[in-house]
């Protein structure tokens, strides 16, 4: 297959939106952990994607983070907006309003709760996709939509000229390279755990939750790869380990990010909106537990950590007008 031109990058954050303890947006805290993710190695931001708490973001929050990502960004980074939508339509509009807005790039997400066919999962993609003229990134995630994009889907919709590259959160690395053997896709790894075997099979790179706290290392991991570097990728993808898995295995991601955040004095407050909420007790526990394993990652002082059960509790009903569509 002839090798695409990389609109992306290769470390993306999927970010969390830092909020205040009522839940609304901390656009303060936005612009500063925006701009610590770029200086710590980031390509590209993803915004408003689910580790952003899309789900219960106004649309005018949604566009305002991409506006808010592009004035900090300043050309340093990509700021790619995720979702858009489970509706078409509504995904349709969103794109169109974030590209006016500034984005270089749409994350799609498999429409979830629908549960549409192959074919309805096509033809949604294809519109999202015909809307703007900016590259698209599939995002393969059964976990979250109740069902996968199948091998078949994902040949057709590499057809689309705008279509580019797929986030995968499948997690099957025998169809990934399946793929990758038959259309000029961008692979981006969708768990945090598969992003150094993502790369080693040929994939482009990762779309981290955990890159929130420790985008250096990431960007050491895919440097040494590019180099052909691999004791030094591993050792960084081992490192990371007990990282990701406090963030990813105990509570949902975006809950255990800014719990961990917020301990490193990164953000100012942990909040979540309902109807997520913070990390319970025996929760927090695993957390702490595992990042007291963490030893010698790249731009990551755990000294410091200084994690607030009580400032994590519970979860927030913004006072907000609007809604989510």
């Amino acid at each position: 297959m002839s090798e695409q031109t990389n609109p992306f990058g290769q470390v993306l954050v999927a970010v969390v939106t830092p909020m205040t303890v009522d839940g609304e947006v901390a656009w303060g805290d936005v612009e500063k952990l925006f701009d610590s993710l770029i200086e710590g190695g980031a390509d590209g931001i993803v915004v408003t994607g689910t580790t952003g708490e899309t789900s219960t973001l106004t649309d005018a929050e949604k566009l305002k983070l991409v506006r808010v990502g592009k004035d900090v960004a300043g050309g340093r980074a990509k700021i790619i907006t995720g979702g858009p939508s489970n509706e078409t339509a509504h995904a349709i509009q969103l794109a169109r309003q974030s590209a006016e807005a500034g984005a270089d790039a749409i994350m799609a997400v498999t429409p979830y709760y629908n549960k549409p066919t192959q074919s309805g999962v096509l033809t949604h993609f294809r519109m999202v996709a015909n809307a703007t003229d900016l590259p698209v990134i599939l995002y393969d995630i059964p976990g979250r939509a109740g069902i996968p994009i199948r091998y078949e889907t994902i040949l057709r919709a590499a057809k689309h000229p705008n279509i580019l590259a797929v986030k995968d959160a499948k997690g099957d690395l025998a169809e990934v390279s399946r793929v990758l053997n038959q259309t000029d896709l961008m692979y981006f790894a969708g768990d945090d755990a598969n992003a150094l075997p993502t790369l080693a099979i040929g994939g482009t790179g990762l779309i981290g939750v955990t890159a929130n706290i420790a985008p250096h290392a990431y960007r050491t991991m895919v440097d040494a790869v590019n180099r052909g570097d691999l004791p030094a990728a591993t050792a960084a993808h081992r490192s990371l380990e007990p990282l990701v898995r406090s963030t990813m295995t105990h509570v949902p991601g975006t809950v255990a990010t800014k719990y961990i955040l917020h301990g490193l004095g990164r953000i100012g407050s942990p909040r979540v909106r309902l109807p997520l909420v913070g990390p319970e007790d025996f929760e927090a526990a695993l957390i702490e537990d595992d990042i007291a394993l963490v030893r010698d990652i790249e731009g990551l002082d755990l000294r410091n950590f200084r994690p607030d059960r009580n400032a994590a509790a519970g979860g927030a009903l913004p006072q907000i007008p609007g809604t989510t569509r």
